[in-house]
């Protein structure tokens, strides 16, 4: 049994170019010239310094207001829902501002 008759590989040499690259059927022209992430059109603009914000809020206000919160208001308020809601809002921000429509 061959390799033609179990549907493998079988070399074709008029499949390539002359300078050994294999030519292709069809369009696929993001092979030959992809779109590189640095070509996007992508800047710090207004998103970036929300999510600056946020990160702020995040990281240094909200564990502030966690260690100042005082004991006898709730203390369960301040170890579960205060870390909670930055986190959240900092997981939508951060969605938010990297996708571009």
């Amino acid at each position: 049994m061959s390799s033609s008759d179990d549907g493998g590989y079988v070399h074709d040499p008029s499949a390539f170019d002359e300078d050994g690259t294999r030519q292709e059927e069809g369009d696929d022209d993001w092979v030959d010239d992809p779109a590189h992430p640095t070509t996007a059109d992508r800047e710090f603009d207004w998103r970036g310094w929300t999510l600056v914000g946020v990160i702020v809020f995040a990281f240094i206000v909200a564990p502030v207001a966690i260690v100042l919160w005082p004991p006898d208001v709730g203390y369960l308020f301040a170890l579960l829902i205060l870390p909670l809601v930055p986190a959240v809002l900092l997981a939508i921000t951060a969605v938010w501002a990297t996708t571009r429509p």
